[in-house]
């Protein structure tokens, strides 16, 4: 069973900042969850750490296409 993550940083309507998690199965409709937080750092620290625990889970990065 293929799967997908991706995680982001996203600016908020309000100028806060959003940590944006959507997963799902390949070709399937997936789920999104945003979580705000206090500011720009805050949402890089919460990033950093999904990413060590996916990478833990032997997910892949994969980088994205200039």
């Amino acid at each position: 069973m293929a799967r997908c993550y991706v995680h982001a940083t996203e600016p908020t309507l309000f100028g806060d900042t959003a940590l944006v998690r959507e997963w799902g199965r390949l070709g399937r409709r997936g789920r999104r969850r945003m979580d705000l937080v206090a500011g720009r750092v805050q949402a890089v620290e919460a990033l950093e750490a999904w990413l060590v625990r996916k990478t833990r889970r032997g997910y892949v990065p994969k980088n994205p296409a200039p």
